[in-house]
């Protein structure tokens, strides 16, 4: 069998000592299942937000969804996520004003990545956090630091 990255004709010759193995992920994910975080969708036309299921596991770039209504993916969902204040440390901050707040509220759109059907009726729906200010960014990454790795 050939791979495209070697050149034809040549074996690929093991390495001593063996790779290590690399993340690939960009951002760390935390487990969040056990703080039984509400996430709401946003209704637009109702100007109202609706809860769309609970958080799994997060990282400063994306989101692990467990909830009972069905997405596609390739679909772009807006959210709303309530982090509690942990350790001290708020997971957003408020730019708006001259001083910079803390606040644990953030709303934006979440990419749809995949969905899995975990049971009848229960979907488990994965994706990245699109439009996040590199300033929350930064914060969630410093909220989550304080949490328990996903496995």
């Amino acid at each position: 069998m050939t791979a495209l990255h070697e050149p034809i004709g040549k074996p690929a010759k093991p390495s001593f000592p063996p790779a290590r193995v690399v993340e690939r992920r960009k951002y760390r994910r935390h487990d969040m299942e056990a703080q039984n975080v509400v996430v709401e969708r946003w209704d637009a036309k109702k100007h109202r937000a609706v809860e769309f299921g609970r958080l799994v596991d997060l990282s400063s770039g994306g989101a692990r969804i467990r909830t009972s209504m069905a997405v596609r993916p390739d679909q772009q969902i807006r959210l709303r996520l309530r982090l509690p204040v942990y350790a001290g440390i708020s997971p957003f901050l408020d730019t708006s004003g001259e001083t910079l707040k803390p606040r644990n509220e953030w709303t934006g759109w979440m990419a749809v990545a995949r969905v899995r059907q975990v049971k009848e009726g229960e979907y488990e729906i994965g994706g990245r956090l699109l439009d996040m200010e590199e300033l929350d960014r930064g914060m969630l990454g410093l909220y989550l630091s304080t949490q328990p790795l996903a496995m």
